[in-house]
């Protein structure tokens, strides 16, 4: 079983560092700098939780890419 895909676009105009988190038909879209949830769509608050939690510790290398 394949894990989430977490992506970003280099192209997202004007908005903030932020990557999204698709798995499953599930979504979320998460700020880099403030480790806020911009949206989410079908993830449960645990999972949501989960997801920050890499993105936090994973955040640097995200920003830089």
């Amino acid at each position: 079983m394949e894990g989430p895909e977490v992506y970003f676009y280099s192209s997202d105009g004007d908005e903030p560092p932020h990557v999204h988190v698709d798995h499953g038909g599930r979504t979320t879209k998460v700020w880099l700098r403030n480790l806020k949830v911009a949206y989410n769509d079908g993830y449960s608050k645990r999972e949501v939780t989960a997801i920050l939690d890499v993105v936090d510790r994973n955040r640097e290398r995200l920003v830089e890419a």
